[in-house]
């Protein structure tokens, strides 16, 4: 059977194969870095911490057209429940299931496939592809990509346009393209009150009772209008606790968590100084910790953006969208050295799930899309 799957597929159950739990590879950037160099690609690899991850990069002139992934997936959750075991891919009428089908080694695939193809036609492109793949997405996403960039700028080596293989397909292939994302402000808040007896509240000072007008007034404030490539920003409380557990003690503090999605309507500096506003008007005895996983980006109308729309259009003969929606992902990293930065992958309806799959045939039409955008950028005139 296997041998009448494409490259890509074939690629893609390698891949899967490998149970590259975050942080692990599981052999995964070995087997991409041996494929790459047949290529003529020169490999490095970069080993921060206990992350395995590479650079690889053909050619040194001109733009840099660099395809950006990540080898490690998420957990397979209890595998009683797969219909298939996570890491023995089975392609079943038409579809792929696996852990990392969709997200992202069925991109990383393609990506490869892609390429193999464009140095066929053209061995002398104009300028020069690179890859970069970390095994620390899914995980902390602290020695992966963002080591990786802070050690090619270090040097002076940049990239023009990245291509990110993140699942932004929603309902079909290619139709969404992300060309941004919203910033990730995260806050830690402790609250101090006075621990005591319920029957004597006097003695006491609830600090459920005292946070609970700070929260309200938090929850409904409106912290921008958005703009039309950004959703206004959006506050949520991911988690409160307070007490003993015990029903007949006050609490002595409560702790909370809590997380902005924000737009480049606003800065982190604002959303800080107004929280900060928020919960001295309500006269809060506090603690307050901040966590800044990335800032928003925004990549507008330019080359790599019109290749990747033209190459979904020319390739499915179905339009795109460009959207700023859905969570961080390494693009983060990427965009504030200045690079254009897209993101363009599978359908991710099953990512993170139990018998997470994607459509077989979307992947050697995503190769066919990144062959569609590498053409469009760096084909020789």
């Amino acid at each position: 059977m296997s041998d009448a799957l494409s490259p890509t597929l074939e690629l893609a159950l390698e891949l899967i194969r490998r149970p590259s739990v975050t942080p692990e590879d599981a052999g995964c950037q070995a087997l991409l870095m041996e494929r790459l160099e047949r290529l003529g690609f020169s490999t490095e690899r970069l080993r921060f911490g206990v992350v395995e991850n590479f650079w690889a990069r053909r050619g040194e002139q001109g733009p840099v057209l660099a395809f950006a992934g990540h080898t490690d997936v998420v957990p397979a959750g209890p595998e009683a429940r797969w219909s298939t075991p996570p890491f023995a891919p089975e392609i079943r009428d038409g579809v792929l299931f696996g852990r990392g089908a969709a997200d992202m080694k069925g991109s990383i695939a393609a990506m490869v496939t892609a390429c193999e193809r464009f140095l066929i036609r053209y061995p002398e492109p104009a300028g020069a592809i690179a890859f970069l793949i970390t095994a620390d997405e899914e995980g902390p996403a602290v020695d992966g990509t963002v080591r990786v960039v802070e050690h090619l700028e270090a040097r002076g080596e940049k990239m023009d346009w990245c291509l990110v293989g993140e699942p932004s397909s929603e309902e079909r292939l290619g139709d969404v393209i992300k060309n941004g994302r919203r910033g990730s402000l995260g806050g830690r808040l402790v609250v101090h009150g006075v621990q005591g007896h319920v029957a004597y509240p006097h003695l006491a000072d609830n600090p459920v009772h005292r946070f609970a007008p700070a929260l309200a007034e938090l929850a409904a404030t409106t912290w921008d209008e958005g703009s039309e490539d950004f959703p206004p920003t959006t506050f949520q409380v991911s988690n409160i606790h307070a007490g003993t557990g015990a029903t007949n003690v006050i609490p002595g503090e409560l702790e909370a968590l809590f997380n902005f999605r924000f737009s480049t309507a606003v800065t982190q500096a604002e959303l800080e100084e107004r929280v900060e506003a928020i919960l001295q008007r309500h006269g809060l005895a506090y603690e307050l910790s901040w966590n800044l996983s990335g800032n928003p980006f925004l990549t507008p109308a330019g080359a790599l953006v019109e290749a990747a729309c033209a190459a979904v259009a020319d390739t499915t003969g179905e339009p795109t969208r460009l959207s700023t929606a859905g969570g961080t992902s390494d693009g983060r990293f990427i965009a504030p050295t200045g690079a254009q930065v897209v993101e363009l992958g599978p359908v991710n309806a099953s990512i993170h799930k139990v018998d997470e799959h994607v459509i077989a045939a979307d992947l050697d039409r995503l190769s066919l899309i990144y062959e569609g955008i590498l053409e469009r950028l760096l084909a020789p005139s």
